[in-house]
């Protein structure tokens, strides 16, 4: 009997041995593996690691803010800063994500001194817009400022000295994307912002000083030019060794011509992402405003898949569009939408199931919106069964067909929001968001199947 017992374990210990041998040849394989697959694998893979731990420290941050700030002043900042990221992610007109059009298109016809003058001129450009922008929002502040609740002026101020080098750090996001520099686009942004916000408020915290709306504001602005300054270094150093230096030449008017047609993709959905909060606002006291932030912010990480393979495929979309392999970008897609819904499926499981705990981390009360996420995941799990195809359309010059497709969810939204919020409260706002983004994914997908003929839900029909 022992005998036997003992030729079994050495039988499966044999066994295991070849077994774990092929996986490791496996995986070094796939990391050294240099085909367009496994590298957009290996990108996504590392956007979503970054955007995981960026999960974290997000949400640290804003449980702790909740904490230290109460629901109310935390409400307030949560709405001042959704202004923040809603201008921020539309003054630039699209140049951000353009890079990772004309980066490619450059390099590939070998048209460097175009190349340098992308680099150099979008980023002058993007700059100079924000700082307009930044000095319209401050005057339209004062002159509304009737119609604005006193406790939120201050914080909006503050908010427009943030502009200028947020969107600039977008504007780098999507030039460090282009040349595979995933560390540089994510990193400052969504990992070191976050640490240092934590660092300064716990600072203020610890020092018993205000820890209000407006605080939180400063500490925000202060964190966000740091990061982004110490991301242009960084950036201007590699650009060194990577671009040759040589004459620059700059086509601002073809730019902005390609780029703005992605602004108004790029507009609409971050309208459609943000209009909520922003509504809300104005029917609801910042109370509940938070606990609706809590509940959405919680199922963040459903998002934060979609982003990483989008991150990771858009400039390969826009290298096979170029070089008029259809063949090869269907089946590129195709990939793509399985890694973005599969994932997405197994994170809104997971947080749906930790959802009470996780809710009270941010305080007692914010457990009343545990309810809110399963409306909130509908609308998220909707846009992953058809994968980042707003990001193919934007790179195969169909962005003013997809302008309107976010525009009709917008609008969707928008009504949706001021018939539901009066009649359900926050629970209106939430069956709005996940409608619009419902009718968004339905229309991508007729979209592409009708301009471009490409099947682009998760599950596809079987060949015959």
């Amino acid at each position: 009997m022992g005998t036997s017992r003992s030729v079994d374990v050495a039988l499966t210990e044999s066994t295991r041995a070849p077994f774990l041998a092929r996986t490791i040849d496996a995986v070094r394989g796939w990391l050294t593996d240099h085909s367009d697959r496994s590298r957009a694998q290996r990108a996504a893979g590392t956007a979503f690691l970054i955007r995981v731990a960026s999960a974290a420290l997000v949400y640290l941050t804003q449980v702790l803010l909740a904490r230290w700030m109460g629901s109310f002043e935390f409400g307030v900042y949560v709405y001042v800063w959704t202004w923040v990221l809603l201008l921020g992610g539309v003054i630039d007109f699209g140049l951000a994500s353009s890079a990772q059009r004309f980066i490619p298109e450059y390099a590939g016809s070998k048209q460097f001194d175009l190349l340098r003058g992308f680099l150099s001129g979008s980023r002058w450009i993007v700059v100079a817009l924000a700082t307009a922008w930044a000095l319209i929002a401050a005057f339209g502040i004062w002159l509304f400022g009737a119609w604005v609740h006193s406790y939120e002026v201050i914080p909006l101020y503050i908010a427009c000295v943030c502009l200028p080098l947020f969107t600039l750090g977008r504007a780098q996001d999507g030039i460090a994307r282009s040349f595979d520099w995933i560390n540089l686009a994510l990193m400052p942004a969504y990992i070191i912002r976050s640490v240092l916000l934590i660092g300064v408020m716990a600072a203020f915290y610890a020092l018993k000083l205000p820890t209000d709306a407006s605080t939180a504001m400063l500490a925000a602005v202060a964190t966000t030019w740091l990061t982004v300054i110490g991301q242009t270094l960084v950036m201007n150093a590699r650009l060194k060794s990577k671009v040759a230096p040589g004459p620059k030449a700059y086509l601002p008017r073809t730019w902005l011509a390609v780029s703005v047609p992605i602004f108004m993709v790029e507009g609409f959905y971050l309208l459609l992402t943000y209009a909520d909060v922003i509504v809300l606002q104005q029917y609801r006291r910042p109370e509940e405003v938070a606990v609706y932030y809590a509940a959405a912010k919680t199922l963040a990480l459903v998002a934060f898949v979609y982003f990483s393979v989008s991150a990771a495929v858009a400039h390969k979309f826009s290298e096979y569009h170029i070089s008029g392999n259809k063949a090869e970008l269907s089946a590129f897609l195709a990939d793509s939408i399985k890694w973005t819904f599969w994932p997405s499926l197994a994170a809104t499981v997971l947080i749906l199931a930790l959802g009470k705990p996780l809710l009270w981390l941010f305080g007692a009360q914010f457990v009343d919106g545990y309810y809110l996420m399963f409306i909130l995941a509908i609308g998220p799990l909707a846009r992953a069964t058809i994968g980042p195809v707003e990001r193919l359309l934007n790179m195969v010059g169909e962005q003013r067909a997809c302008a309107v497709v976010y525009a009709s969810a917008f609008l969707a939204n928008i009504a949706l929001c001021v018939v539901l919020i009066p009649l359900f409260g926050v629970a209106g706002a939430a069956i709005a968001i996940s409608g619009a983004m419902i009718l968004e994914s339905v229309l991508l997908y007729g979209v592409t199947k009708q301009r471009l003929g490409l099947h682009v839900f998760v599950w596809r029909p079987k060949k015959p």
